[in-house]
C-alpha cells in the first residue's frame, strides 16, 4: 500500500478535492464569526481521509477561492491545522500537508495508548449502567458500517467510541489530553484502516474492549486499549517503512 496518490498540478489538487465534496467557490459565503473553524474542519477531513496527501503544497489563493471565503479565514484555519500537527507552515513558500513520519507516529501512539489504558482502567470501574448501553448501541452501529464496507462510517464511529470510553473514566484532564493527541494520531488511523486486514482486526479488538468494560475487568479493559491502540500504530509504521513516500524527515 502506497501513500501516494495520483495527482492533478499543484494548484488544481485542493480545489478540486474540496469542489468534489459540495464546496463551491460561486458565491462567497458572508464574513462571521468562527468562518476559519469551518475552513478548517473541511481542510482537516480532507486531510485525514488522504484527499490532500502527505506533501501536497496548499495555496492560500487557491484554497480561499475553492473555500470561497477570504484569505485571512483560510490563514487562520492553516495555523489551528497547522498546531495540530496536519500543516507545516513554511517561511515564503507555500503551506504543505505535513508528511506521516515513523518517529513521530512512535511517540503519538505511545502516548494515546498509555492515555487510553489509563482511561480504560478508570472507566471499568466508574462506567453506569446507561453508558455500557450507549456503548453497545455504537458498537452494533461500527459493526453494521464494517458490514457494509463503510469505511468513512465506520471510522467516524471508532473515533466517537474511542472518545467515549475515555470520557467513561470519569477524568477531565486525561480527556483533555486525549482531545488535544486525538486531532495528531486521527489521520495515522484513518490510514492503518485502509490497510488489508486491519479493519477486520479492529472489529474483533473492539468486542474485546467492551467485554472487558461490561465484566468491570479494570486490567483487562487497560490491556485490550492498550494493545489496541499500539497495533494501530505498528501498522502504520510497517506501511511508512516499506515506501518510499514518507522518511523519517523530509525537506
Amino acid at each position: 500500500m502506497s501513500v501516494t496518490r495520483a495527482r492533478t498540478g499543484p494548484a488544481e489538487r485542493p480545489a478540486r478535492a474540496l469542489g468534489q465534496r459540495g464546496v463551491s467557490s460561486r458565491r462567497r459565503r458572508p464574513i462571521r464569526a468562527g468562518l476559519h473553524l469551518d475552513a478548517a474542519a473541511t481542510l482537516r477531513r480532507l486531510i485525514v481521509r488522504g484527499d490532500l496527501a502527505p506533501g501536497e503544497a496548499l495555496n492560500e489563493v487557491d484554497l480561499s477561492e475553492a473555500l470561497g471565503v477570504s484569505r485571512t479565514p483560510v490563514r487562520e484555519a492553516l495555523k489551528l491545522l497547522e498546531a495540530e500537527g496536519l500543516i507545516e507552515l513554511r517561511p515564503n513558500r507555500s503551506a504543505r500537508v505535513a508528511p506521516l513520519k515513523r518517529s513521530e507516529i512512535r511517540e503519538l501512539f505511545e502516548a494515546v495508548s498509555g492515555i487510553e489504558r489509563l482511561a480504560a482502567e478508570l472507566a471499568a470501574v466508574r462506567i453506569t449502567p446507561g453508558e455500557l448501553r450507549r456503548l453497545h448501541a455504537m458498537q452494533r452501529r461500527m459493526e453494521r458500517l464494517h458490514e457494509r464496507g463503510d469505511l468513512g462510517g465506520y471510522f467516524e464511529v471508532n473515533q466517537q467510541i474511542h472518545g467515549f470510553v475515555v470520557a467513561c473514566g470519569g477524568n477531565r484532564t486525561l480527556a483533555a489530553t486525549h482531545d488535544w493527541l486525538l486531532a495528531r494520531v486521527e489521520r495515522a488511523r484513518f490510514f492503518a484502516l485502509s490497510a488489508r486486514g486491519r479493519w477486520d482486526e479492529s472489529v474483533v479488538e473492539h468486542r474485546a474492549i467492551l467485554a472487558a468494560l461490561e465484566g468491570r475487568d479494570a486490567v483487562a479493559a487497560g490491556r485490550a486499549v492498550s494493545a489496541h491502540v499500539q497495533r494501530t500504530g505498528a501498522v502504520v509504521v510497517e506501511i511508512l517503512r516499506t515506501t518510499h513516500a514518507a522518511p523519517d524527515s523530509q525537506p
